[in-house]
């Protein structure tokens, strides 16, 4: 017996803008920093900065630490800012036990971008948010792990990704 199943959506998929906005250094960390709007452009202003500033308050410390397998981290990741329909979302993402992306999602109100605070749910990314997860997977294979000559750490951070998906 086969099922039918049903997925309610908004409306049709509408590509977003995904821009690379800065590379931020903070805490020990370096970290590229992506906005996405659900209505073009950039995320706004007070967000990203909200974001940015919960930096040493959501990431580990220290930034880097060797310790073992698994629990070495690097002081390297990403964040990406999210101004979505229905919420502000930021994932900050790091680079940890050589090949492990870690992550925390926080969310808020879009009308009160400094109220970020841990998601409730167990989500990871959307669709958008996942195109900046994936090029930074590939960004970390090609610049860290697969170099004969070792990790390339500028190269890795110049990488960056923009598109309209």
């Amino acid at each position: 017996m086969s099922a039918t199943w049903e997925v309610p959506v908004r409306g049709p998929h509408r590509p977003r803008p995904i821009r690379f906005l800065e590379l931020h250094e903070s805490a020990g960390w370096r970290l590229k920093v992506y906005g996405i709007a659900s209505e073009g452009g950039r995320p706004p202003a007070e967000l990203v900065e909200a974001a940015l500033k919960a930096v040493p308050d959501v990431l580990p410390a220290p930034a880097a630490r060797r310790g073992g397998p698994g629990s070495d981290r690097y002081g390297l990741g990403f964040v990406v800012v999210h101004s979505a329909a229905d919420f502000s979302f930021v994932l900050y993402d790091w680079w940890a036990g050589e090949n492990e992306i870690h992550q925390r999602l926080h969310s808020g109100p879009l009308d009160t971008p400094s109220d970020l605070a841990p998601h409730p749910t167990p989500a990871v990314f959307c669709v958008w948010e996942g195109a900046v997860v994936d090029h930074e997977r590939r960004a970390w294979l090609r610049h860290v792990l697969a170099r004969p000559d070792g990790p390339d750490v500028a190269g890795y951070l110049g990488d960056r990704f923009e598109g309209d998906l």
